[in-house]
């Protein structure tokens, strides 16, 4: 797993035409208990998982949210939708879907950047496999599993949207 990047140092954004691209974007998987981060850069294309944010009393800490959006000065925040991935993976909405629908409204009011939802489906799973492959680690290390499930919805949406 690459370490932790480095905040941008050039805060201006990329300008084509008038129409700002899309260079650096975050990226959340949102938990009833904790909110995993990750930055991606749409010009390697790459993703790369940040921290892990705790919930307050069950909701967001917007301050941390903050100050993170305001260090890594994003053109586009990237939210992890959740559907229900059972063995049918009919990809209908389960008990989490309106409240990660609230987390992006809120934070597209809170912030004013554009807000992506991407499907979320076995993200963790696939964060938590590849970290025991990697790093041979524990179903106990949840920190490291959100934040590396915030990189795989972030990389997906850099697949999705590469030119």
């Amino acid at each position: 797993m690459p370490d932790t990047p480095e905040p941008p140092t050039d805060t201006a954004a990329d300008t084509d035409g008038g129409t700002t691209r899309i260079s650096a974007v975050l990226g959340f998987d949102y938990g009833d208990r904790r909110i995993g981060l990750a930055t991606g850069q749409t010009i390697t294309g790459t993703a790369t998982p940040l921290k892990t944010i705790r919930q307050v009393n069950g909701n967001p800490d917007w301050t941390a949210i903050a100050t993170e959006i305001e260090q890594w000065k994003p053109q586009a925040l990237i939210v992890g939708m959740p559907y229900y991935s059972d063995g049918a993976g009919d990809g209908s909405e389960n008990r989490m879907t309106a409240r990660v629908r609230q987390f992006c409204y809120e934070l597209g009011k809170r912030f004013k950047l554009p807000v992506y939802e991407i499907d979320e489906t076995l993200s963790s799973r696939q964060a938590e496999a590849a970290l025991k492959q990697d790093m041979k680690i524990g179903q106990h290390n949840k920190h490291e599993i959100d934040r590396m499930a915030a990189a795989i919805i972030v990389q997906r949406w850099l697949d999705q949207n590469s030119h």
